[in-house]
């Protein structure tokens, strides 16, 4: 049996005031098909890295198993796609990455276009193909299906179900509870590995919580009640020790000795009571470490009377002469939510950009109403620069109640003083869902807005959308995000003529 070991392992970037992790321990068998979870910002990514011996670091990491790192890094981009494929799966033949590409339903046409010019899902897609051509190492997987269709997304679950074991970074639930067996969870104050999936973890989590909830009501009702009889306690014995020196009702002399005995029990015992309090103030600091705060988050839609927002009919998007999808019709009311959902180069993109005013080539009606405002999310955060304070300006956005979103989603109060660059890919994500939440509008549409999002965060999106009910035309392909989002489903079909 081949083992993981981690032991009293602690990491801090030299920008950072605090550490990434703080003496954590745990093992791990390398047959177990590890899903890893936590908020944004709680370390994933790094603990990869580490197991990768990519950062200097204090503890102990030992393995005997060699690992391979997903996604693989593509240093020269201008290369063509199959020189890439070539590259990290050596000594496979050329039809076999043709077959591997077949089976992930792309045209065989990207393998010959370089690699930076592909689109976001098809790289993917390109070193998915060199991940199952290649050998048999110890995979960390980190978010694979950011940009992935739905049935590439499958192809995925059925290659992870067949390896042996691998630890799996990803926040779409459907996708990690069909291909694990064990969780790690990072949480606040430590790492927790349980056996199962990420619902039966979500289950144990929700009980625990709950449980440690229950148990920290209870602590504080006694701390109150304990303080109180202390507190009496300690007025009782103070007002016998004051009669030492008085008489009594005859006018007798008091029993001085029995008086300092009953002042010194009465003490003791209001020590007792101290010591009590104290116990169950240390059990009440245990609790609800771990709990995240699931804060509402808001969302102020604009009415529109007129009705439908927009339509269309027969639509087809072209690229030169030819149409990128079958013809599709549908119009949008009030109150809808409508997924668009299809293979990556499908078309939805193009549908969105079209609604967002691009000159964008079609046949067939599209219409939108006039003096409609928009609140766009964008696939890529690459635009994201510069600090909070100078997005809500340039945003017209009131600040506070950006940052107060950002709060919401697990930033602390440093890390909204940052520069942006220095956020991770999913706390940036959260930057275009927070200002688009902060903005009034009366469509909102969002183009893979859950990409590097945690699965925390998503519930939270998704509880914001469904208490508000914004008019919301998104591209999405988290499973249960449509499931529970969308009113309307349109169903893309590339067109083969």
């Amino acid at each position: 049996m081949s083992m993981i070991q981690v032991n009293n392992l602690t990491f801090g970037y030299d920008r950072s005031l605090e550490n990434v992790f703080e003496n954590i321990s745990f093992n791990l068998d390398t047959d177990w098909k590890l899903g890893l979870i936590g908020r944004n910002g709680k370390g994933k990514t790094t603990l990869l890295k580490l197991l990768l011996g990519k950062y200097p670091y204090t503890g102990k990491i030992s393995s005997n198993v060699e690992f391979d790192y997903f996604p693989f890094e593509v240093k020269e981009k201008n290369k063509m796609a199959i020189e890439i494929v070539q590259d990290i799966a050596t000594n496979v033949e050329d039809w076999e990455i043709i077959k591997e590409l077949n089976l992930l339903h792309a045209d065989a046409e990207i393998l010959y276009r370089d690699f930076r010019l592909l689109s976001g899902g098809e790289q993917m897609k390109i070193l998915l193909i060199s991940l199952f051509l290649k050998g048999n190492n110890f995979l960390l997987i980190d978010e694979p299906t950011n940009h992935i269709d739905i049935q590439t997304k499958e192809n995925l679950v059925q290659y992870l179900k067949l390896k042996k074991g691998f630890i799996l970074v990803s926040h779409d639930r459907e996708f990690i509870d069909n291909v694990v067996d064990h969780i790690i969870s990072i949480n606040n104050t430590n790492i927790d590995i349980q056996k199962g999936n990420f619902s039966s973890w979500q289950e144990n989590k929700d009980r625990q919580d709950n449980f440690e909830f229950v148990q920290n009501n209870r602590l504080k009702r006694d701390i109150a009640k304990l303080e109180i009889a202390s507190k009496n306690t300690a007025n009782w014995s103070d007002k016998i020790e004051k009669t030492k020196n008085g008489t009594t009702n005859s006018g007798s002399s008091v029993d001085k000795g029995y008086i300092g005995h009953q002042a010194a029990k009465m003490m003791k015992k209001s020590k007792v009571m101290e010591k009590r309090i104290n116990n169950k103030i240390e059990e009440k600091t245990k609790l609800l470490n771990n709990i995240d705060k699931k804060e509402n988050l808001t969302i102020k839609p604009l009415e529109s009377r007129k009705n439908p927002l927009l339509l269309a009919n027969n639509l087809q998007i072209k690229y030169g002469d030819k149409a990128i999808f079958n013809k599709v019709s549908f119009e949008m009311k009030n109150g809808e939510r409508i997924a668009i959902v299809g293979r990556n180069g499908a078309g939805k993109s193009s549908i969105i950009k079209l609604i967002l005013g691009e000159k964008i080539e079609f046949e067939g009606d599209f219409k939108i109403t006039n003096d409609i405002k928009i609140s766009y999310v964008s696939q890529s955060t690459e635009n994201l620069k510069g600090n909070l304070k100078e997005l809500a300006r340039q945003s017209n956005i009131e600040e506070s109640v950006f940052k107060a979103m950002l709060s919401k989603m697990g930033f602390s109060s440093l890390e909204l003083e940052k520069d942006i660059k220095n956020f991770s890919e999913g706390q940036k994500k959260k930057v275009l869902i927070a200002k688009s939440i902060s903005e009034s509008a009366h469509i909102y549409i969002w183009d893979e807005p859950l990409n590097y999002i945690d699965i925390l965060t998503r519930i939270q999106i998704e509880e914001a959308i469904l208490k508000y009910r914004p008019n919301l035309i998104f591209v999405e392909h988290d499973e249960t995000f449509i499931k529970k989002i969308a009113t309307k489903i349109i169903h893309l079909e590339e067109n083969n003529k």
